[in-house]
């Protein structure tokens, strides 16, 4: 059970999942029970998953307060999520989707991709960790999936007080190369060693938006991972691609993805660097480019990282303004929680004035559409991203 401290009941009527330690008067049970959630006056509201550990103390699987949690509930759930990607234009082009995203999809704490005929999932807080094998063994029978790998080894996780665990939950199988299409372009995902759960499918049609702009243009990718945005780029056409990387693994990954595909090696340089560095080489050797594409790791996890975040982004988005050809195209992106839309166009508008370039914003990006946003959580809406043309 869980009660609130009188007026703190807001957030949730507004249907907001999350239960913070400072809005709770008194609280009773173990990590990951589900737990009735009252009022002041002990008029029950909804129906939690319970946290003691956690600043979130509580997040919330139902608002109905008389809706049963048990294996059901998750059926249903999970039904739903899969209803909803099957239905996506995207699921024609690709056998790679995000299938669960947590809070938006009624599930907080959970995190489902789908890479071909493998599933990697996390579990990310107590609530869902205590309906673990429930919730996998419905995943294998809802996707018929071969695997299903567990990546429930980020951060966030010793905040809940769990314990990182990796490793296959269901099934067998060698999933350090999975490959997967996505528009007609071949990619081997590390779901093993991978980052996050081995590829970013949260930029899939923004690495389409790429690939239709890059035409004839000299392009640079810094941070490029695996090389999704260089591959795209490639494949539209672009006059030469260089991609930036600090991993060697990544990039080893990187190259098995192009020689997967019929395109051009020799258009392409991969270059192993800390990208800040080597974006400033390529400023004092005169570089230019007529396209950069800039999707760095998450700067600020937290809001306390905020302000180092706001130093590093702008760092960057000066760098890549000077190294901008006139007429040139800037996509550039955030996944830092703590960073909001207005700021991160605030930050690029900074390093617009300090590069001396006129910019403009042409387009703005966010996650794909299999990243739901539920309309009372926007924390949820993590990733943001703008196209600016440099005049």
């Amino acid at each position: 059970m869980i009660q609130l401290k009188r007026g703190r009941e807001r957030s949730l009527k507004r249907r907001h999942p999350w239960i913070f330690s400072g809005a709770v008067e008194k609280a009773s049970g173990e990590a990951g029970d589900t737990v009735a959630v009252l009022d002041s006056a002990k008029k029950a509201l909804a129906r939690a998953a319970y946290s003691p550990k956690s600043q979130i103390r509580a997040r919330v699987w139902t608002f109905d307060p008389d809706e049963e949690v048990d294996a059901q509930f998750f059926r249903g759930r999970l039904e739903k999520a899969l209803a909803l990607r099957e239905a996506l234009p995207a699921a024609k082009h690709t056998n790679a989707l995000r299938l669960v995203h947590g809070e938006s999809d009624g599930l907080p704490g959970l995190v489902v991709d789908r890479y071909a005929d493998v599933l990697v999932a996390q579990f990310l807080a107590a609530g869902v960790e205590r309906w673990r094998d429930p919730i996998l063994d419905l995943l294998v029978e809802l996707t018929g999936c071969a695997a299903i790998y567990e990546r429930s080894d980020a951060e966030v996780r010793k905040l809940e007080g769990l314990e990182a665990r990796a490793g296959f939950a269901r099934g067998n199988r060698n999933a350090a190369r999975c490959p997967i299409i996505e528009y007609g372009l071949n990619f081997r995902v590390d779901v093993e060693q991978g980052q996050k759960t081995g590829f970013f499918l949260d930029q899939r049609e923004n690495r389409a938006c790429v690939r239709a702009l890059a035409a004839g243009r000299d392009v640079l990718d810094g941070f490029c991972y695996t090389g999704g945005f260089s591959i795209a780029a490639l494949a539209g056409g672009a006059k030469r691609v260089t991609a930036i990387e600090s991993s060697a693994a990544a990039l080893d990954v990187a190259r098995e993805n192009l020689a997967a595909n019929p395109l051009d090696p020799s258009r392409i340089e991969f270059r192993q660097s800390d990208v800040f560095a080597e974006l400033r080489k390529l400023r004092d050797s005169g570089a230019r480019f007529d396209l950069i594409i800039l999707d760095p790791p998450k700067f600020a996890p937290t809001a306390a990282q905020v302000k180092k975040a706001a130093r590093a982004y702008k760092d960057i988005n000066l760098w890549a303004l000077k190294l901008l050809a006139p007429g040139g195209l800037l996509a550039t992106f955030s996944c830092s929680g703590g960073v909001s839309a207005e700021l991160f166009q605030s930050i690029v508008a900074g390093a617009a004035l300090d590069a001396g370039a006129d910019a403009k914003i042409i387009d703005r990006f966010s996650a794909a559409a299999d990243h739901p946003v539920a309309l009372e959580f926007p924390e949820g809406e993590y990733l943001k991203g703008l196209l600016v043309l440099k005049a």
